[in-house]
């Protein structure tokens, strides 16, 4: 179902980021199982919906793991077109353009290309997404207080690859026959963040009129 170009010889390899697993037989996972019943129904603004009784930060944390590996997946099938030559710089269209700071490691933003900004986000977010105090895996271990800004950070940046990928390579996707899987994926990231209002509209502004089309099928 999914291609990969999985070329040792390229630089992808470091791209890929292993994927995020949530443990079977977990709360999460059963949350994770709900949320693909959901999907298959075809109703994405349904699937999207807290389901009753459960706590909203697992539910954004199941979630924004799945979103990671969906985007991680996304991005490894146009890996080898995403390139220090054909991306200079980390663009969404000529009107914008995103520089790297994570707060810590770097903290003045950094111009640089495309492929080396998606590596430093996507490690950036599995440090996150690996770190117990933030996410916790375990039963009954709740969530820190600053858990949401945390996960609107993760999300807000997680939008800029899917902004990259249709500004720069939908041409590659289409070709890939990719491109029902990305609108599929962008469409769930979507109607996710305007669920719980998790990202600012301005920082949607690259696909702003994908987003409108997007909407207006499903009213």
């Amino acid at each position: 179902k999914y291609f990969f170009p999985f070329d040792s010889g390229s630089r992808s390899s470091k791209t890929f980021k292993p994927k995020k697993n949530i443990p079977e037989g977990s709360h999460q996972y059963e949350l994770l199982k709900h949320a693909e019943a959901t999907l298959g129904s075809g109703n994405l603004r349904q699937a999207v919906m807290l389901p009753e009784g459960e706590d909203l930060n697992e539910w954004i944390a199941v979630n924004t793991v799945d979103f990671f590996n969906q985007i991680n997946m996304l991005y490894g099938t146009i890996t080898e077109f995403c390139t220090e030559t054909s991306c200079p710089v980390m663009s969404a269209g000529p009107r914008y353009e995103y520089h790297w700071a994570d707060g810590t490691n770097i903290k003045k933003p950094i111009k640089c290309s495309a492929p080396k900004y998606i590596d430093y986000l996507m490690t950036w977010v599995q440090d996150q997404l690996d770190d117990e105090t933030l996410f916790p895996s375990k039963i009954g271990v709740p969530f820190p207080k600053n858990f949401m800004s945390v996960a609107k950070t993760i999300l807000k940046r997680l939008f800029r690859v899917y902004a990259h990928i249709y500004h720069q390579h939908f041409d590659s996707v289409m070709r890939l026959q990719e491109e029902a899987h990305l609108n599929t994926s962008f469409k769930h990231f979507i109607f996710f963040v305007q669920e719980f209002n998790l990202i600012d509209r301005r920082e949607l502004a690259p696909l702003q009129e994908l987003i409108e089309k997007l909407g207006s099928k499903d009213r």
